[in-house]
């Protein structure tokens, strides 16, 4: 008996949450936040708990594997990104089971039950990408790949169990890059092996399913952003550069940049500190040995302070590029902080806007309210770390699976994907499932 629990992140975009159940045992994929109810928490509820999160619908809604919780046996986390990490804090410790993921990935776990004074039950073990490891079962030992993605944040995973029927892969997120501008390239080789081996169920990153396209590797943004910062006229002008702070490929080349630009580069706001603290104790991210990062708001305005008086001395790297309340760039758009824009500043969007309406509403005012000090304004300097459907394409002909679960998403986003497996052979339905969360399918 296979069953594939699409318990969170198939109705919506984020708090991702698989669980397979085979026989006896169980194991989890993923526990994630649905940001968009994160971000619009009011700062006095910000004290998390599970029922409070549950309550607006921020975290997966586990209750309903709660007749095989007794079953699990580990916790997998894909790679760092709070939409499959976050909740992890809040329900990982009513599992009798330990958690599994990359240095960087833990290294980001232990900051999260820090920030939230939280101590888990579960042990918590690290496993370096392309790693095998068996796991012990009731009855059985599983067997286990940890295979090197390429994605948007530092160490991500596609992740294989193999059972008699063949295995299960889940890959949730990933794209094809094979120029990577930090860590490996995607392991063909072991992708190759397990298809040989015969895949039973590809659970696939549908999110861009519908882009036609390839998604541009890495190197690429990085191009895009040499050609606006050393190119542009800044020799005195205010520069800030906003980013995902989980980037840390994207941080790399910022870094690097400014200091080819005489620039001393800082590090603003809590996200960032905590996503650079994580890699560099996870020994990713040598670039951020020197690099200054003002974590709290003391530290962050007495930074500005300095910042201002000799701005063409300094690159600000910040959040915000969501419009995120409290986020540096959207505090300065409201002039909350001793940095005053100005027409000859340079803002650098490295970003693009996470497709949701509350994202793209918040950062519609924030840009409105940017404009009114006429900074020069740089958007797009980014590539996406997602898969588009020339990807998908690729990676359904190197696995072969005999069943498609497109995830990441409603129905909006995953129904391109069946699209696309439909035109590859498969009958919708039958051989490619189209899930909502709280589904249960059987194979």
């Amino acid at each position: 008996m296979v069953k594939i629990h699409t318990v969170g992140g198939f109705s919506e975009v984020g708090k991702n949450m698989v669980v397979i159940e085979l026989e006896e045992d169980a194991f989890i994929f993923d526990e994630g936040f649905f940001l968009p109810a994160i971000v619009s928490m009011e700062e006095r509820d910000k004290v998390m708990t599970e029922r409070r999160l549950k309550s607006i619908k921020a975290v997966p809604e586990d209750s309903v594997i709660n007749k095989i919780r007794h079953k699990v046996r580990a916790q997998f986390i894909s790679h760092a990104h709070l939409d499959h990490v976050g909740a992890i804090p809040f329900l990982s410790d009513k599992y009798n089971a330990p958690i599994y993921g990359t240095p960087f990935t833990i290294q980001v776990l232990d900051s999260l039950l820090r920030d939230n004074d939280i101590i888990i039950k579960n042990k918590t073990f690290t496993i370096k990408p392309n790693t095998t490891f068996y796991i012990q079962g009731k009855n059985k030992k599983y067997k286990i790949d940890f295979i090197n993605a390429t994605h948007s944040t530092a160490q991500c995973l596609m992740i294989a169990i193999h059972t008699s029927k063949g295995a299960i892969l889940y890959t949730n997120d990933f794209k094809l890059d094979d120029t990577p501008i930090l860590g490996l390239k995607p392991n063909y080789k072991r992708l190759r092996e397990i298809a040989k081996e015969g895949v039973l169920c590809l659970i696939a990153d549908s999110l861009y399913a519908g882009t036609e396209r390839k998604t541009p590797s890495e190197k690429i943004a990085r191009a895009l952003l040499e050609e606006v910062l050393l190119t542009i006229q800044n020799k005195n002008a205010g520069m800030i550069v906003t980013t995902f702070s989980s980037h840390i490929a994207r941080l790399k080349s910022i870094v690097e940049f400014g200091k080819r630009l005489n620039r001393e580069v800082v590090l603003l706001g809590r996200s960032m500190d905590k996503y650079s603290t994580a890699a560099k104790n996870a020994g990713v991210a040598p670039f951020l040995k020197d690099i200054r990062i003002s974590k709290y708001r003391r530290q962050v305005e007495k930074t500005l302070h300095k910042v201002e008086k000799n701005r063409k001395d300094y690159m600000i790297v910040c959040t915000g590029h969501q419009g995120e309340p409290g986020s540096i760039l959207e505090r300065l758009s409201r002039h909350q902080l001793p940095f005053k824009l100005n027409q000859n500043d340079n803002i650098v969007f490295s970003s693009s806007v996470i497709p949701t309406p509350i994202n793209q509403e918040q950062f519609a005012k924030m840009e409105v309210r940017l404009k009114k000090s006429k900074p020069r304004i740089f958007r797009d300097a980014h590539v996406s770390g997602h898969a588009g459907r020339e990807d998908l394409r690729d990676i359904m002909e190197i696995i072969n699976p005999r069943h498609v679960i497109p995830s990441h998403g409603g129905i909006d986003k995953t129904q391109p994907m069946a699209d696309l497996v439909k035109e590859l052979g498969y009958k919708l339905g039958k051989q490619c499932h189209l899930m909502k969360d709280g589904g249960v399918l059987e194979l």
